[in-house]
C-alpha cells in the first residue's frame, strides 16, 4: 500500500450547499478587464486527468488564444485523424493562479461547485467547466443564476448531485474492524466524493483509525491519528478482489453485526412499513453498505411480551 500526500483542495473546507450570493458580492473593480478574444485555430488538449491539470489547460487557452475542441485526460484521449492534441503538463503555480484568478469573475461558492463538476466524472466535464469559465470572464454581471444558459443549469444540476452523493456517503458507509484495530469500509459511489468526504470523517473519528476505499476507483484515504492521507494499492500487490478477508476482522465482528441487525429488527414497527418511501430516503443502491439490510442468519423471532387488554382493565369505574 503507497501512500500519497492529498493536494491542499481535497480536504479544504469547500462549501457544498448550492446557494448562491447576488450579484453585488461581485464588486466592478474586483473583476478582471475582460477575457482576451480566442483568435487562433481550435485545438484539442490533453492533461493528466487531475483538476490541477485541468487549470493548467484553461490558462493555456488563454494563453495561446486557442479555444479548445477537446480536453481530455491523456489516459483515456482518442487523437484526431489529421492532428494531435497538444499535452499539457501540470503547473501548479498555474493551477494556483488560475483557481485565485477565478475569484474576480465569481464566488467561492460557484468556484467551488466547478471542482465538484470535475469529481462527477461527468462525460464532458472538462468541455463544461470551460465554458462556464469563459461565460464569466465576458460577462459583465454574476452568472451564477443565469438559468437561461444550458452551461449554468447543468453546472448547478451536476453540483446538487454531488451535494447529494456526499450526504449519503457521510450518512451510510459502515466500518468493520480488524484483528489490528483498524476500522475500514468498501464504498462504490457513484461519484468520486471521496476528497469531499474527508474533512467529516477526519473530524468525526479522530479517535481511532481508519480506512475508506473507493473499489470502482481503487484509491481510498487513510487516517492514522494524525492525518489523513491518499492510499492506493499496487498493482498486484493483493487479491483481485478489493473485499477485506474474514480472517483479518475482529473475531467479535460477526457478534456485532448480529447485535445490530436484532436491535432494528425489534425496533422495527411492522405496521408502519413503507417501502416507497423507505427507497425514496434511502436508495437500494445504498442497502449493500447497511449491515440491517443484508441476510439474517438468524430468523428474527419477535418477543411475545405484548398481550392485548383484557375487558376487566378497560372498564371505567
Amino acid at each position: 500500500m503507497r501512500l500519497t500526500p492529498a493536494p491542499d483542495h481535497y480536504f479544504s473546507s469547500l462549501p457544498l450547499k448550492p446557494l448562491r450570493r447576488p450579484s453585488s458580492a461581485l464588486p466592478a473593480a474586483a473583476r478582471r478587464p475582460g477575457a482576451p478574444a480566442l483568435t487562433a485555430a481550435p485545438r484539442d488538449y490533453t492533461y493528466d486527468g487531475t483538476f490541477e491539470g485541468l487549470l493548467t489547460v484553461l490558462f493555456t487557452v488563454y494563453d495561446w488564444r486557442a479555444a479548445p475542441n477537446s480536453i481530455q485526460p491523456e489516459a483515456t484521449a482518442q487523437a484526431g485523424l489529421f492532428a494531435q492534441p497538444a499535452h499539457r503538463e501540470t503547473d501548479e503555480a498555474l493551477a494556483a493562479r488560475v483557481w485565485e484568478g477565478l475569484l474576480r469573475t465569481m464566488d467561492s461558492e460557484a468556484r467551488a461547485r466547478l471542482y465538484h463538476v470535475f469529481l462527477s466524472e461527468d462525460a464532458e466535464r472538462e468541455l463544461l467547466i470551460f465554458r462556464y469559465v469563459d461565460l464569466a470572464l465576458r460577462a459583465d454581471r454574476d452568472i451564477a443564476e443565469n438559468y437561461a444558459n444550458a452551461d449554468v443549469r447543468r453546472i448547478q444540476r451536476l453540483a446538487q448531485q454531488m451535494f447529494r452523493e456526499k450526504h449519503r456517503m457521510e450518512a451510510f458507509v459502515r466500518f468493520e474492524k480488524t484483528t489490528d484495530e483498524l476500522f475500514h469500509a468498501i464504498i462504490d459511489p457513484d461519484f468520486d466524493v471521496l476528497p469531499l468526504i474527508a474533512a467529516h470523517f477526519t473530524k468525526r473519528y479522530a479517535d481511532q483509525r481508519w480506512l475508506i476505499y473507493d473499489r470502482r476507483r481503487h484509491y481510498g484515504l487513510y487516517y492514522d491519528l494524525t492525518r489523513t492521507d491518499v492510499v492506493r494499492f499496487e498493482p498486484g500487490a493483493g487479491a483481485k478482489s478489493s473485499d477485506i478477508s474474514a480472517t483479518v476482522l475482529d473475531e467479535r465482528e460477526p457478534l456485532f453485526k448480529l447485535l445490530w441487525q436484532s436491535y432494528f429488527d425489534h425496533v422495527n414497527i411492522p405496521e408502519r412499513k413503507n417501502l416507497k418511501l423507505h427507497r425514496r430516503h434511502m436508495p437500494l443502491r445504498y442497502w449493500k453498505y447497511l449491515s440491517e439490510k443484508q441476510p439474517r442468519e438468524v430468523r428474527f423471532e419477535p418477543i411475545q411480551n405484548k398481550r392485548p387488554p383484557r375487558e376487566a382493565t378497560l372498564r371505567l369505574e
